[in-house]
């Protein structure tokens, strides 16, 4: 005998069922995938990797190991390979324009109070330039000639070096963006400055 026909309510409902199953899967996806984002974010930042003889400016396009001063690296997501910077200045720019890279992971300038010499400053002396303090407006020049942010993993040797060198003290989010990008004065020493926007969007880097 041939099979007895569905109800058409009981086609309904079946499909009903089969649309909020295939609902809920997709929900779990998505949380998924954004707790695996969240996890991410929360993640310790990568560590910052040692300065060669081959790491080459993202901007000036030349060896780092042949300019003196800070230098700079940025840790962007998905990517092992730094994107390096002549200067502790063009590293902090790169975070600011707003072609520039937003998936950064870690920034990573050159801790001076660590530093052989102003020629040598160290392939392993990093610090993250969110937790540095930059001095800014002294009487040296970074890799390209142009006006330097100083970093300094120690609030104390960034004040000794602008009583030494000239220069105002500030912290990453305080360093005025008008000045890295070079249509501005440094700070000089007083009152600190206020917090820096941040920026930034995606652009695929050259090393």
């Amino acid at each position: 005998m041939p099979a007895a026909p569905v109800p058409a309510r009981r086609r309904a409902s079946a499909l009903a069922r089969g649309k909020a199953l295939l609902s809920a899967l997709a929900l779990a996806g998505c949380l998924a995938l954004a707790n695996c984002d969240d996890q991410e974010s929360a993640a310790a930042p990568p560590p910052p990797v040692a300065l060669t003889q081959e790491a080459m400016g993202h901007y000036c396009g030349m060896a780092l190991v042949e300019h003196p001063g800070p230098k700079g690296q940025i840790l962007l997501r998905g990517d092992e390979r730094p994107v390096w910077f002549s200067s502790a200045r063009d590293t902090i720019a790169f975070t600011l324009l707003g072609e520039e890279a937003k998936s950064i992971r870690a920034i990573y300038v050159s801790d001076m109070g660590k530093a052989e010499s102003w020629e040598q400053p160290g392939a392993a002396n990093w610090v993250e330039a969110r937790g540095a303090f930059f001095v800014l407006g002294s009487n040296r020049r970074g890799g390209m000639g142009a006006e330097e942010a100083v970093p300094f993993s120690d609030r104390a040797a960034a004040e000794r070096f602008a009583t030494e060198h000239g220069g105002a003290v500030r912290s990453f989010a305080e360093v005025p963006p008008d000045w890295v990008l070079g249509d501005g004065a440094a700070p000089q020493a007083g009152p600190e400055a206020g917090p820096a926007p941040s920026g930034g969007a995606e652009h695929r880097h050259t090393h």
